[in-house]
């Protein structure tokens, strides 16, 4: 009987692709460890998934392809000075001007307009880095708001979606390195694409949070208002949790910095490239000036973006969130007030 068991498993495994072998111990050979061949799932799964897809991969490669060649050839054919100037004054208007005395710094040491400073000569793959992160974060900003919106509304989207977010973001990087490669081929617009898939996650579901965070009182006086779904959506949910998303948008800048040197594997330029040259020829030298051209990037952009939720006293004039919140509440309820409609 035991001999007729171990039969039937040994066919049934064999149909599966799974490889059965007796445990050690010979009394105990009606045991059996069964092998889960995942890598010969994955090689044929991965083809099949790329004669299947491949079409609208390339479908959509092209205008990313444009947008990064576009905004890349702007940034680097800009003169340095006024690169240089436009980044001081960004940072002025978002976060004042310490943020901007400190961007106007790292910006001359990399290599921008700076009669002052000695700097490393990589102003061009900063640029390059720039708008590599900023078409990623772009195309997250695009698909992670409304995801997460969907998320906020739905429970069971957002059950149905949490293992694929948790598996997006413990997934090693070079595991699917692969699949993108045989999906789009090397390049930059792989890298965005690398990019998008590890550093989307925080932008869903931080903008998921911020939205189920908005009070219920002030959802419900808008209900009683009459202000219909939409209304209550984009005139008071997302205006009161954008502290909350633009937290997202930050960690999702942050995560496709910390990209860039990855993405370089798959053909991805800018400063990534320089770091990787300088594991291949074990040139500590072109690594520490890539990692250096990050790193300093990374800390403007960070103080940037941290400020985008938040007034800042030290920036110069902006609208607040309160205000925002106050003046399209009023527009909503003037604009009923027009029809007709009772206050």
């Amino acid at each position: 009987m035991t001999t007729n068991r171990l039969g039937q498993r040994t066919e049934l495994s064999e149909r599966l692709g799974l490889s059965v072998s007796p445990i050690g111990n010979p009394m105990n050979h009606f045991f059996t460890k069964t092998v889960i061949p995942i890598d010969k799932w994955a090689n044929e799964f991965v083809p099949w998934l790329t004669a299947q897809t491949r079409e609208f991969f390339q479908t959509i490669q092209s205008p990313v392809d444009w947008a990064f060649d576009t905004l890349n050839d702007a940034l680097v054919g800009l003169p340095d000075m006024i690169g240089w100037i436009a980044l001081v004054l960004i940072a002025w208007k978002l976060a004042g001007w310490r943020i901007a005395l400190f961007t106007a710094v790292a910006m001359g040491l990399l290599g921008g307009w700076n009669p002052i400073l000695p700097h490393i000569d990589v102003w061009d793959q900063t640029m390059t880095t720039l708008a590599l992160v900023v078409i990623a974060v772009i195309i997250s900003v695009l698909i992670g708001v409304p995801v997460g919106i969907v998320a906020s509304k739905s429970d069971r989207f957002e059950s149905l979606l949490r293992p694929a977010l948790d598996a997006m973001q413990t997934t090693p990087s070079f595991v699917y390195l692969i699949p993108i490669v045989m999906l789009i081929g090397l390049g930059a617009v792989a890298g965005v694409f690398a990019t998008f898939v590890f550093a989307v996650p925080p932008m869903i579901r931080l903008t998921n949070l911020g939205i189920r965070e908005v009070d219920r009182e002030v959802v419900e006086a808008a209900q009683s208002f009459g202000a219909t779904g939409r209304q209550v959506m984009f005139d008071i949910q997302l205006p009161l949790a954008l502290r909350t998303i633009m937290a997202g948008v930050n960690q999702t800048l942050m995560l496709s910095l910390s990209m860039v040197v990855i993405a370089s594997i798959i053909g991805a330029p800018g400063l990534g490239l320089l770091v990787r040259q300088g594991i291949n020829q074990l040139n500590f030298g072109a690594g520490a000036v890539g990692g250096t051209g990050i790193v300093l990037l990374a800390i403007v952009l960070d103080r940037m973006t941290q400020s985008l939720g938040k007034p800042n006293e030290n920036a110069s004039p902006t609208i607040s969130m309160k205000a925002v919140f106050g003046r399209v509440w009023n527009r909503m309820m003037s604009g009923r007030n027009n029809t007709g409609s009772p206050v």
